[in-house]
Formats: structure tokens, C-alpha cells, sequence
């Protein structure tokens, strides 16, 4: 006897494309001439109608005014969690972020994200080769500033991050954008449960030239470790792995600029 096909999972944003394309035909439109009145490229529309963009709420306010849906789409999109709005690798990350104890960073190539501007994260997705269409471009970027709303939550959580000074003096986006980035981790600075240190050029070699790595606490007090390169991300849950990680960072800690006179640095640069 042949076993049933099982039913494919639909995606979030497949059945949110699934509706505004429900939407429009039910309003009378093609998608050439929808995409013509609300001023989108025919791909994007396509696209989101797919599912493999996602329809952010700014979008879906326009969409609900030109198909009379009465804010359907946008009470939709409004109410999906942040983790949904992300590409697919970032989501085991943000899942933790949203509710973790403790975030301690190190990075040796950009700003850390949670610590990012919005100029400053534009122009890194700018720069990315192979380069990201306009609107994936920002829509990442707009999920990256809500990423950050952790900083407000009514107990946020323990912030460390350890940075390389060769990334502060990286002119991502150009001088001022990267001003208005140094003068956002020194107000990152002034909460008691922030810090930012400054791994000095001239400090090698140290104990994580390997790159970079976020280590989380959970609200069960697990800890697990993220890791990135490239393309390619993983969580690293092995306790005696986790351990390592917290041992190397404790020791880059004690290697890098303290506190406050990382802050002196960041004021120099903004003198430079």
C-alpha cells in the first residue's frame, strides 16, 4: 500500500505572499499592473507574493490602502515575531537574543550588529558582493535595528563587547557615518549593564585571532556560543566546547583595553 505524501510545510511569508496575492486578484489587478500603482518593481511583488521576501509593515500599510483590506495585511505582519522577519541563518540567533541573560561579543571584522547605526549597517549590506537587491538590503537592515529593541526590554540583558580597533578605523560608509557609529557604542557605554573594551592594534598576538563569536546565556542558565564566517553559521551547545569559548574570552578581556580607556580611544577617534 503507498504511504500518503505528506503535505509540504508552507512558510510564514509564502502564506503572507499568499494573501496579498488573494488580495490583489480579488481587487482586479494583475501583478503588472499592481506592481505599476504602487510603484514596485515587478520582481519585488513577485517575489513577496512568493514568499521569498518578506513584506515589511511600511508595505503592507500601502498594500491594505490600495487593495481596500481594511490594515489586514499590516495587523498580520504586525503581529509575527521578530525572529520571523529575519533570513532563515539569523533566526536561531535572534530566537536567543530575544530572551538571554547575557550577550558577550567579540568582533574582529565590523561592528557588532546589536551596536550597529542604521547608516552603518547600510552601507556593510551595500558593500556585500554579491550584492543584495535594494529591497532585501533593507529589509535586513530594518530587521537588524529591531534586534536591537533587547536594549529596552524592562530587564535588558548583561551587554560585553570586545571590538578590534582596526574596525573602528574602517571608514564604513564614510566619515561621518562612522563619527555618528563611535558616538553610539559611547552611549552604549554610560548603562551599568553595558561595556564596550577595545582590542588596541598593537595587542598581538592574542587569544582569539581565529575571529570572531557571541556567547549567550539563556534565562536557564544555559550557555551556548554563536559562531559565524562567511556564509555559514552555527550554535555550538557542548558544554566542554562552551567552555573553551568562555575561557578565551575571559583572557581577551584581560588582554584588551580597559573600560574607560577604551572610551578615551573612541573620543580620540572622534577627535581624528
Amino acid at each position: 500500500m503507498q504511504s500518503a505524501k505528506r503535505p509540504k510545510k508552507v512558510g510564514t511569508w509564502e502564506a503572507v505572499g499568499g494573501l496579498v496575492a488573494h488580495f490583489r486578484r480579488k481587487a482586479g489587478y494583475t501583478q503588472e499592473r499592481f506592481a505599476e500603482i504602487a510603484r514596485v518593481h515587478i520582481d519585488t511583488l513577485r517575489s513577496i507574493e512568493q514568499g521569498r521576501l518578506a513584506l515589511q509593515e511600511d508595505r503592507a500599510k500601502q498594500f491594505d490602502e490600495l487593495l481596500g483590506t481594511g490594515e489586514a495585511l499590516f495587523a498580520l505582519v504586525d503581529k509575527l515575531p521578530v525572529r520571523e522577519r529575519m533570513p532563515q541563518f539569523a533566526q536561531e540567533l535572534a530566537d536567543n537574543e530575544q530572551e538571554a541573560l547575557s550577550i558577550l561579543s567579540y568582533e574582529s571584522q565590523v561592528i557588532p550588529g546589536l551596536l550597529q547605526t542604521r547608516d552603518y549597517c547600510r552601507a556593510m549590506f551595500e558593500y556585500r558582493y554579491p550584492r543584495l537587491g535594494n529591497e532585501t538590503a533593507e529589509q535586513w537592515v530594518d530587521n537588524r535595528m529591531e534586534r536591537q529593541l533587547i536594549w529596552q526590554r524592562e530587564q535588558p540583558p548583561v551587554g560585553h563587547f570586545i571590538i578590534e580597533e582596526s574596525v573602528l578605523r574602517r571608514q564604513v560608509g564614510g566619515p561621518e557615518a562612522m563619527r555618528a557609529q563611535i558616538r553610539q557604542i559611547l552611549d552604549c557605554t554610560e548603562p551599568v549593564h553595558m561595556s564596550v573594551q577595545i582590542m588596541p592594534m598593537d595587542r598581538t598576538p592574542h587569544a582569539c585571532l581565529a575571529g570572531p563569536m557571541v556567547l549567550l546565556e539563556t534565562p536557564h542558565h544555559q550557555r551556548l556560543v554563536w559562531l559565524e564566517v562567511q556564509r555559514a553559521s552555527f550554535l555550538v551547545e557542548d558544554p566542554d566546547e562552551v567552555s573553551d569559548y568562555h575561557h578565551k574570552y575571559g583572557m581577551l578581556r584581560s588582554q584588551a583595553l580597559t573600560p574607560d580607556e577604551s572610551a578615551r580611544l573612541l573620543d580620540g577617534l572622534l577627535g581624528d
